[in-house]
């Protein structure tokens, strides 16, 4: 048998038998933690794995169908003796040969009799016994025929072992095999079994420390999973890593200057900067300081790449060039989307992308509530946009050569904030200018160096050409001033101060309309103002009957509503049968994708909104994208709807066009009104008209006497507040309001409000 031996080093239980410098087994409980025991734990892990045993847990106890098995290959006869035990072992484990054999057997008898001594009766030890054989049988037969070799095997046991398992464990350990025990609670149940360490050695290392928590075999598993799978998704690693930032001297625009060669001088490392400038130091030079700035990029020969605002988002050609497939996990879908990263020119290139991919889109997927879906396309928006600039900023590249990126405005999305993250990985030096210290910026990176200006500034394009700098006047700036003094949160606004709008249905009561009908947006209540984009509170309703049955007062207060900005349609459709519509043939080639193909409609000689100010076509469209992608008119996306919604939005005629140029988001608001007497029913285009006026901007409202069904025939949802004011009454004849007063007497609401006023 083999006898148990000393450590000189950790290493030495990978010797070989005839290299060790003592011929014996090791046998060692570990309980403490290091770098050098983590190592350790892993190599052997990975030794046992391929050469031996490894335990996670119990060993289980044999069940029925093991005992059966058993009894019928062996029998339950048994014999004290180390005989009877070799006899026994040939025929179980016919693998072994005969020195590992009497190996096996004389180390179980001794065991056994050990038992014996201790005073348990034959029965009991004859329950061992079986329970080895078992044991051995079933858990270990893939170690026996090697006991004893050359290349003793391995096994590693993962908690506190029982007394059965010890026993056993130490009979292997005598047959010529190594083991570790991993006890990460420490050495204090053990020492209950085998307080002497009669069985195995405590490994004594200076300033161990108890195992972390996160640590045990399926977490040591999981790393090395992990590790290859990275080996796999990364294939070549780059020769080069990034040096970003830890050389500038925070000078702002001249470490961005500073040259290539002066930056540093290890040749494994090329030298970037990842810089974000908030505010201006002097605006009335500021805009001059960026354009000498450029000027000098460009005259170095340097690589330059300027986005104003935002990266603009990538087309559906783009997207529909990456190549890519159905995915279930994030390493394959990482792995599948980088073969899309191609540069035949200069592989170390390549090397240096593909790790900038791997790395940012798998820091990115531990975001919280990120899924797979999310972040493919976050994925796929990486790739269309280094296809776009790559040949900008790596033609002929070499080290150590660095390009670079402007992004001038701030960081709006979350996508752009990812690639600019990429970009900071390869050699680009990634610059955000932030004049405008009011705006809102998502980036943020821990390798992000930010320079802070005092001063504010705002400024629309990059000045690329000095003939751009005549906005940089003093006079200029000081009304910049003046406007952030009184039109920013004071609820003062100047003259089409917003571009942007979203329309908000205001629930009311029937008289609260004729409260709010004429006031201005601003006065109305969930009138607000957020991220340059004004929350307008608008009017979307039917009133059905008459109040009371009274013509009289009913007339009179529909006429009160007829402000200047008001269209009313009485008994008729705003779009007549027999007039022309020149946008029907051409609707269907306005869409694709489910996307309003913007350009393609404006350069089309049937776009009719050509003379509109810019922003308020682009109002237009988006509310009609709005329209379309909410479904709002029954049956979009079935049988062509979509389409007669184009022809019909496209198709405004100069009353309403003319409302909409001069629409100030904050002020008055256009209107609407249709009065409908008859059985005649509200046209699917007149409902288009209503519900997108609505989005809009317009107050748009329904007088219906009869209480007919009308446009809302035609929605999907109650987009519109119907109230019920009165009685139904039928065949009226609408009068010339003209001829009408418009004198009634105040409601009992209306005499409260005034009480309290």
């Amino acid at each position: 048998m083999f006898e148990r031996k000393k450590l000189g080093e950790l290493n030495d239980f990978f010797l070989e038998r005839n290299a060790r410098k003592e011929d014996g087994v090791y046998f060692y409980r570990i309980n403490g933690y290091n770098e050098q025991i983590a190592a350790f734990i892993k190599k052997y892990y990975e030794t046992a794995r391929s050469f031996g045993v490894v335990i996670e847990g119990k060993i289980p106890n044999p069940d029925e169908k093991n005992l059966a098995y058993y009894n019928e290959i062996m029998g339950m006869d048994f014999r004290m003796s180390v005989d009877f035990i070799n006899a026994s072992l040939k025929k179980w484990l016919p693998r072994m040969n005969m020195r590992q054999r009497e190996n096996v057997a004389a180390s179980i008898y001794d065991t056994l009799d050990g038992l014996r001594k201790a005073g348990k009766n034959e029965n009991m030890i004859k329950n061992a016994y079986i329970k080895f054989m078992c044991w051995l049988y079933y858990k270990f037969e893939r170690i026996i025929g090697q006991l004893g070799e050359n290349r003793f095997p391995k096994i590693l046991y993962e908690g506190v072992a029982g007394n059965y398992e010890l026993m056993l464990l130490s009979v292997l350990s005598k047959a010529g095999c190594d083991i570790v025990l991993l006890q990460y609670g420490g050495d204090g149940e053990y020492r209950k079994k085998d307080p002497s360490s009669v069985y195995s050695d405590e490994l004594r290392m200076p300033e161990l420390k108890p195992f972390p928590e996160y640590f045990n075999l399926k977490y040591l598993r999981d790393e090395m999973q992990k590790q290859i799978s990275e080996e796999r998704l990364y294939r070549a690693k780059p020769n080069f890593i990034n040096c970003t930032n830890a050389w500038i001297k925070g000078t702002g625009l001249e470490d961005i200057k500073t040259d290539i060669q002066a930056r540093g001088k290890d040749p494994n490392l090329f030298y970037n900067c990842f810089y974000k400038i908030n505010g201006v130091e002097d605006k009335l030079t500021y805009l001059n300081e960026l354009y000498q700035f450029q000027l000098s990029l460009t005259n170095s020969k340097r690589k330059l790449v300027i986005v104003e605002k935002e990266i603009p988002k990538p087309t559906m050609e783009e997207i529909g060039a990456v190549r890519r497939k159905n995915y279930t996990r994030q390493d394959q879908m990482l792995l599948d989307l980088s073969l899309n990263i191609q540069y035949p020119l200069n592989a170390e290139l390549k090397n240096l992308m593909n790790k900038a991919f791997i790395d940012v889109l798998t820091e990115e997927s531990k975001v919280s509530g990120m899924t797979l879906n999310k972040l493919t396309n976050k994925a796929v928006y990486l790739l269309c946009w280094l296809k776009r600039y790559m040949p900008k900023l790596f033609v002929n590249w070499k080290m150590p050569e660095i390009s670079c990126f402007i992004h001038f405005g701030s960081v709006k999305s979350g996508n752009e904030a990812l690639f600019l993250k990429f970009l900071a990985k390869l050699p680009v030096d990634v610059l955000v200018l932030k004049p405008d210290l009011n705006e809102a910026c998502c980036l943020k990176d821990a390798v992000l160096f930010e320079k802070n200006y005092g001063e504010s500034m705002k400024a629309d394009k990059f000045p690329m050409e000095q003939s751009v700098l005549s906005m940089g006047t003093a006079a200029y700036q000081a009304e910049r001033e003046l406007d952030t003094l009184m039109y920013q949160d004071s609820g003062i606004y100047r003259n089409r101060q917003y571009a942007k709008a979203n329309a908000l249905s205001l629930k009311t009561t029937y008289e609260e309309i004729r409260i709010l009908w004429d006031q201005e947006l601003k006065y109305r209540p969930n009138f607000s103002t957020a991220d340059s984009v004004v929350n307008m509170p608008v009017i979307f309703a039917k009133a059905s009957g008459v109040k009371d049955g009274l013509l009289a007062p009913y007339w009179a207060g529909i006429k009160n509503l007829l402000t200047a900005d008001t269209i009313v349609l009485k008994n008729m459709s705003y779009f007549g049968l027999s007039e022309p519509n020149p946008v029907k043939a051409c609707a269907s080639s306005f869409f694709k994708n489910n996307k309003l193909l913007r350009a393609k409609i404006k350069e089309h000689p049937a776009y009719a909104y050509g003379f509109l100010r810019e922003e308020i076509q682009d109002h237009l469209l988006d509310k009609l994208q709005l329209l379309i992608d909410q479904k709002i008119i029954r049956g979009t996306f079935e049988n062509g709807m979509e389409y007669t919604i184009i022809s019909t939005v496209l198709n405004l005629k100069k009353d309403i066009t003319r409302m909409i140029q001069k629409f100030d988001f904050t002020k008055k608001n256009p209107k609407i009104i249709y009065i409908h007497t008859t059985e005649n029913i509200v046209s699917l285009e007149d409902s288009i008209l209503a519900a997108y006026l609505n989005l809009v901007g317009f107050d748009v409202l329904f007088f219906v006497p009869t209480g007919y069904q009308g446009a809302e025939k035609y929605y999907n949802s109650k987009i519109m507040e119907e109230h019920q004011i009165g009685e139904y009454i039928y065949d009226l004849q609408i009068p010339d309001f003209a001829q009408i007063s418009s004198v009634t007497r105040p409601s009992w609401r209306e005499k409260i409000f005034k009480r309290g006023n």
